[in-house]
């Protein structure tokens, strides 16, 4: 089996209008990337190379514009349309001929993870997935998120969507990987009282038996969800500084592409011309430069 990768991308982006009036969240900047890169760039980590992307029926276009059926970085990425927001859930119906007979990775579209253990942290996951796996992040605000109730060893007890009185101070982040059995739950879960297939509902399936499995993400890990003004200005800067600061591109699809053997140092040097006179051609052709003395 081969697993499969679903970026979910649609919704109205209500919470930054008016930078959403004529387009998807997912395709404005964050520093020097579209949203969209970070999210694809943490599948890429986990070594999966098959990605829908689920949009609005406005935005499709502008997607494919954008990546392509990601054969330059040795991927294969599809679209669907989402025609409405009814809930992070309907992912996996929408996507249930894409998923096939499959596992299946779902990450949030407006989601930044960075971290030097970040693609440990993935590839174990989806190597010993039995079931359903969340990843968990300590946040001073749980009250905003979905919360997860766990024992000393990291067993999931509860999972609570935005409570009043949270019982950890542990979010519940943007990605989820799942096994087959995904698709059926969704479909057979009802809407919450705001109309929509919610992933925590999806979840709490998973935990009724027995098979929903925590991974935290805890020092020297970064989660950022770029969906208000706010944390799409904290992102932003965040890429600048470590940029800035490092020499090194956090979600250079062609960097990561390249070092999971997906492309070569050839291919790596086309798609750096493609770039014209950028920063990003500059960084890509260094990395050749480093990467014939290595290789």
């Amino acid at each position: 089996m081969t697993m499969k990768g679903i970026i979910l991308a649609g919704g109205s982006g209500t919470r930054l209008l008016p930078l959403t009036a004529v387009m998807s969240k997912q395709l404005l900047p964050v520093y020097d990337k579209p949203m969209i890169f970070y999210p694809l760039s943490t599948l890429m980590l986990a070594g999966i190379r098959h990605v829908l992307i689920v949009t609005t029926s406005e935005d499709i276009n502008r997607f494919r514009k954008l990546l392509g059926d990601g054969s330059k970085w040795g991927m294969s990425i599809e679209y669907a349309i989402q025609k409405s927001p009814d809930g992070i859930a309907q992912a996996f119906i929408i996507g249930q001929n894409f998923i096939g007979k499959d596992p299946c990775t779902l990450i949030l579209g407006d989601n930044l993870f960075f971290g030097n253990e970040l693609q440990v942290h993935l590839r174990k996951a989806i190597d010993t997935l039995m079931g359903a796996t969340i990843f968990g992040y300590p946040v001073k605000d749980p009250e905003r998120y979905g919360v997860v109730e766990f024992d000393e060893n990291e067993n999931v007890i509860s999972i609570e969507e935005k409570p009043n009185n949270p019982k950890s101070q542990i979010a519940v982040t943007g990605l989820y990987i799942y096994d087959n059995n995904v698709v059926d739950i969704a479909k057979d879960i009802s809407p919450s009282k705001r109309g929509e297939l919610e992933i925590s509902t999806l979840n709490q399936v998973y935990l009724d038996e027995y098979k929903l499995n925590l991974k935290m993400f805890g020092r020297g890990m970064t989660w950022l969800d770029a969906g208000t003004p706010d944390s799409l200005a904290e992102a932003g800067e965040f890429v600048k500084v470590l940029q800035k600061r490092q020499g090194l591109f956090i979600a250079c699809l062609e960097e990561i592409a390249w070092r999971n053997g997906w492309i070569s140092l050839d291919e790596l040097g086309l798609l750096a011309e493609s770039y014209g006179n950028s920063d990003f051609r500059d960084y890509i052709l260094n990395l050749i430069s480093k990467g014939r003395l290595t290789i």
